[in-house]
């Protein structure tokens, strides 16, 4: 099993990729087949429950689709991305939950500051992560990001959580 220290150095180095838009790097975090998943709110005290028959935020059943996302980023085909917002993604209250075999399934609670066309935006939430830690490094199979304050006045991205 990672120590939590271990873990927390996984989260570190992952949310260093997205603030310094190192994105073959952050692709390398996830396994080709994670499920990366906001879901949305159905009502103030309830999120969705199915991303295959409910509204999410953001749903990619694989990496594939992350891959797709940071291909249309680099590319400017991503008028919402342009230009790329400045990010500072901070971390918090690291837990373990559980470990059963290679899975490790992580909660932590995230604030992310974006600054883009002079003005700075606040986005925080919860984030649950299984990871397969049977090889030399972990890899993320699973994302569950629950997005705390839901209101935004723009689109919201990868980058944003």
């Amino acid at each position: 099993m990672l120590s939590i220290e271990q873990v927390q150095a996984f989260l570190y180095r992952e949310a260093r990729a997205l603030d310094d838009r190192d994105w073959d790097t952050w692709l390398g975090f996830y396994d080709k087949a994670a499920e990366f998943w906001m879901p949305a709110w159905k009502e103030d005290d309830s999120l969705v429950t199915d991303p295959h028959t409910q509204i999410s935020l953001i749903f990619y059943p694989s990496r594939a689709g992350l891959e797709d996302r940071i291909f249309r980023i680099r590319t400017e085909r991503s008028s919402a991305s342009m230009p790329e917002p400045r990010t500072s993604h901070n971390i918090t209250n690291v837990e373990i939950l559980e470990q059963d075999g290679a899975a490790l399934s992580v909660r932590f609670n995230w604030v992310t500051y974006s600054h883009r066309y002079k003005a700075t935006d606040v986005f925080f939430g919860t984030s649950f992560y299984t990871l397969n830690v049977a090889g030399e490094t972990p890899v993320i199979t699973r994302k569950k990001v629950v997005l705390k304050n839901d209101y935004i006045r723009h689109v919201i991205d990868v980058y944003h959580i």
